[in-house]
């Protein structure tokens, strides 16, 4: 299974027909520039390519309708521009012929198309509107069915025209059709979906989702949207992530019941339900302060509702540069480097430069020192059979003793081709065994060979009896995270020692307040995960950590496991590495104080060299 890419060309003729400010930036260049776009980086030939249908009426029926048919509520009426408000020259937002009056659009001349453009809030009609809105409807309807179907694994719709402000009767925001929330009503009703998880992105609320979802009266599913503006995006992905795992969990406090808000000025948050929330952001460079409390209220207003909220501090205070420190300036930096060049570098610069991203020969290899049987792993998954040349690993291995035994130099030899396929752009990820005598000494040779064959900046997560090597330069080329250390100790910029959190909610909150800003401040081009002595990961905990680091590095993560790990463990990370998703947690439970002093502690130190980590201050109590 792959990635669908679902587009219609038709979907860029609509277009302005007559001058207005506020709608002529709603342009099919939009459209084609994030296609073309996708042609430059080399990504289109690597999606199974979908041409959209148009969705059928009945189709948009699953939105489009009035309570008396779905149950639902109606929105409000949309204020009439003149007159009464319920002369037929005036659509109502109750207007039972929504669908029709959309559908008689395609025979409007350009006044009578003005003026009914004028009936609603920033939109304008064109004659190809209809076909060009069941277009981005039914593009949404097919990925639904491409994904659900398992004929791809996850995909793409690149729809004009757009779809979050659309209420049940009333165009809004250059939005004719609800596409996502068409698809999400489809998604319940033809394969029987219960939990429907909704990402907005857009530097405006889409409101038009929440009318339609925050209030559903059918039992059985549930919707959770979150609004994400695209100014602040390292700021509220943490938050976000929060949310959504444990809604997976059912995770909530309160299983019924809505909190009401309306939409206020920006620089504000507003509560409206508890399976919706959205932050109103300034726009600015990242750390955005005013964004920052934003951010605060929203978790203020949310956390009656979500355990793991409750466990962190969520009280909305005032926030500022000045906060770091009492004279105003950050605190002294921890040796390593006066700041990390991977978090320092401007991000657009790195957007710039020409990057084609081919497919590798081979997704995820497994390189085992012996097969075992009841290792199950998927078909497109292959177990690696060749080693590196026997003087080469022998060379490697010489500075370790636990690395002169036949069989760990046989693993190693297995190790190091199957790094060299990942350096080469041969193999995205893979999984390698050692034994686990030999372990700390493999992934050191690991790291070297990475480090002195082409890889700039490489993120090592060792988990377990896996110190990091004391000669190991401090160099800003290597940060060493490791997780089940004695004790929480930043010992530079570039070297992180914590314990384990015992219990989900100290785990998560490691993974979400300290491993991920730091290694998306990092930037990373290959990232190495040890499993060694004592490590102390369950099967989907383990998968959960190789699932969020695959989002670094383009997936090109490497796994090594002592041999005497379980099949299934190996199995588990195979699924995950090549494109599945991880197991549940499991509930929920509270996060030790001993978890949360050691977070807390590790983000005061680190907070001045790591901007990731200024983004999204208090992430826990």
């Amino acid at each position: 299974m792959g990635t669908a890419l679902v587009y219609h060309e038709d979907m860029t003729a609509t277009r302005l027909l007559w001058d207005d400010p506020e709608c002529e930036i709603e342009r099919p260049e939009r459209l084609t520039a994030a296609l073309d776009r996708l042609r430059q980086r080399g990504l289109e030939q690597r999606c199974l390519r979908l041409s959209a249908r148009e969705a059928s009426e009945e189709e948009l029926g699953l939105v489009h309708r009035l309570e008396e048919v779905t149950g639902w509520p109606l929105p409000p009426r949309i204020p009439a521009p003149a007159g009464d408000p319920a002369s037929p020259a005036c659509p109502s937002a109750c207007s039972p012929e929504y669908v029709s009056l959309v559908r008689e659009t395609q025979v409007l001349g350009k006044e009578e198309l003005q003026a009914l453009s004028g009936q609603f809030d920033a939109i304008y009609f064109h004659p190809s509107t209809f076909h060009c809105a069941r277009l981005a409807a039914g593009a949404g309807l097919q990925l639904v069915d491409a994904v659900l179907t398992g004929a791809v694994q996850n995909g793409l719709a690149l729809v004009r025209p757009p779809g979050h402000h659309s209420q049940r009767a009333a165009a809004n925001g250059f939005c004719v059709f609800n596409n996502v929330a068409i698809a999400a009503a489809h998604a319940k009703q033809k394969y029987g979906l219960h939990r429907i998880l909704v990402v907005d992105w857009d530097v405006h609320h889409g409101q038009g989702i929440q009318y339609l979802f925050e209030d559903d009266p059918r039992s059985g599913w549930e919707t959770l949207t979150t609004w994400l503006p695209s100014c602040t995006c390292c700021s509220h992905w943490p938050l976000s992530l929060t949310l959504s795992w444990c809604w997976s969990r059912q995770d909530l406090t309160q299983p019924s019941g809505t909190l009401r808000g309306k939409c206020r000025p920006r620089q504000s948050a507003s509560p409206t339900s508890h399976s919706c929330y959205r932050c109103w952001p300034a726009a600015g460079s990242a750390p955005c302060w005013s964004a920052l409390e934003s951010i605060q209220s929203a978790r203020a207003a949310q956390a009656p509702h979500w355990k793991s909220l409750q466990l962190q501090d969520v009280t909305p205070v005032p926030l500022s540069p000045s906060t770091h420190s009492p004279e105003g300036r950050p605190p002294p930096l921890l040796p390593g480097g006066p700041v990390c060049k991977a978090a320092a570098s401007a991000p657009s610069s790195l957007l710039d430069q020409p990057c084609l991203c081919p497919a590798p020969s081979v997704r995820t290899a497994v390189a085992l020192t012996a097969p075992d049987i009841t290792l199950v792993l998927p078909p497109d998954v292959i177990q690696q059979e060749g080693s590196a040349l026997r003087e080469e690993t022998e060379a490697w291995a010489r500075p370790h003793e636990s690395l002169a035994r036949e069989e760990a130099l046989t693993a190693l030899g297995k190790l190091l081709h199957l790094l060299d396929g990942m350096l080469d752009g041969q193999v995205n990820s893979g999984i390698a065994a050692t034994p686990a005598s030999a372990a700390a000494a493999t992934l050191d040779v690991a790291v070297r060979r990475a480090l002195s064959h082409g890889a700039q900046r490489l993120l090592c997560v060792a988990l377990g009896q896996l110190d990091r090597p004391p000669d190991l330069a401090h160099d800003g080329r290597s940060l060493w995270l490791n997780i089940r250390g004695k004790e929480a100790a930043a010992l530079s910029m570039f070297h992180v020692s914590t314990p384990l959190p015992v219990m989900t909610s100290g785990f998560l909150s490691c993974i979400l307040g300290l491993m991920l800003p730091l290694a998306y401040g990092f930037q990373p081009d290959l990232v190495l995960v040890a499993l060694g002595p004592g490590h102390g990961l369950q099967g989907p905990q383990a998968a959960l950590l190789a699932a969020v680091l695959r989002g670094l590095a383009g997936g090109r993560v490497l796994a090594l496991l002592e041999e005497d790990s379980t099949p299934q463990l190996a199995g588990i990370l195979a699924r995950v590495l090549n494109g599945e998703a991880p197991p549940s947690l499991g509930p929920s439970s509270v996060a030790s104080p001993e978890d949360v002093q050691a977070l807390m502690y590790l983000r005061g130190q680190l907070e001045p060299q790591w901007k990731m980590l200024q983004c999204h201050p208090h992430l826990v109590a």
